[in-house]
């Protein structure tokens, strides 16, 4: 097999959650010219016709459109069997969904930190050990988590968010420690400072837009087009051999 083979995608079925917009988009569209088909779930992604479904379609591969609500156990479990019966083989997991709210510390409310730690960390968990037991059954799969800088920083008024995603560096490594002589590898790749909606009030902020752009080497605010390669790589036969690792997509930020 060629390098470049290694990479292809073809034949594989990748489910992208949070795909409607920005990152999670990005990664659907990169699955899908590598070769996959995408199994698209955001809280509010439309039934048909949306921006992401007609884009994985004029890669000419198939897109399947649910919608479901993270903060929710019930609906959680509800779309995972459904998924699950409808696409009995899932080759390929992006655990992308997530979401942010901001406020001090010690003005943070327990609805703010409850929501956020349902959303980015147990249906995190909940689906990638549901998924991920089929994948070890078949001895093959790819999970794939979006962590952040905040895995390893703790960062200013989202303390829910912080936490949610230092868990997640620890759940890719608990998960990889567990299914990697499984045949199934999971890692995370960390965004740096990107130009999408959670980071809308930053660059809004002509002071702390300053600020991160003066400390990132790249000099610039990251895309989401920046996560197309990586996501190919961690999705493909090329890293057979990454288990565990959270990969920096941040311009430099974390060599500062």
């Amino acid at each position: 097999m060629s390098i470049l083979q290694s990479f292809d995608l073809t034949g594989k079925v990748a489910l992208v959650t949070g795909c409607k917009r920005g990152i999670g988009k990005a990664i659907a569209e990169a699955l899908a010219e590598a070769g996959a088909d995408i199994i698209g779930v955001s809280a509010s992604l439309e039934a048909t016709g949306s921006a992401v479904e007609r884009s994985i379609r004029a890669s000419g591969r198939n897109f399947y459109a649910y919608q479901c609500d993270f903060s929710k156990r019930t609906e959680l479990y509800k779309f995972i069997e459904k998924v699950k019966s409808e696409h009995p083989t899932i080759d390929i997991l992006f655990n992308n969904a997530g979401n942010i709210l901001r406020k001090p510390a010690a003005e943070h409310p327990d609805e703010y930190w409850d929501e956020i730690i349902e959303i980015n960390q147990n249906a995190q968990f909940i689906l990638t050990r549901e998924i991920g037991k089929d994948m070890i059954s078949r001895g093959t799969g790819k999970i794939v988590f979006t962590a952040s800088l905040l895995t390893f920083q703790g960062g200013i008024n989202v303390p829910g968010y912080a936490a949610s995603k230092g868990a997640i560096g620890s759940l890719v490594k608990a998960f990889a420690n567990e299914w990697a002589s499984k045949g199934v590898n999971v890692n995370g790749f960390a965004p740096g400072y990107i130009a999408t909606d959670n980071t809308e009030a930053l660059r809004d902020d002509p002071e702390r837009s300053k600020s991160i752009l003066d400390r990132i080497p790249a000099g610039r605010w990251g895309t989401p087009e920046d996560f197309k390669g990586p996501a190919v790589f961690l999705a493909s036969k090329a890293a057979d051999y990454v288990h565990g690792t959270i990969l920096t997509v941040d311009g430099g930020w974390m060599g500062r």
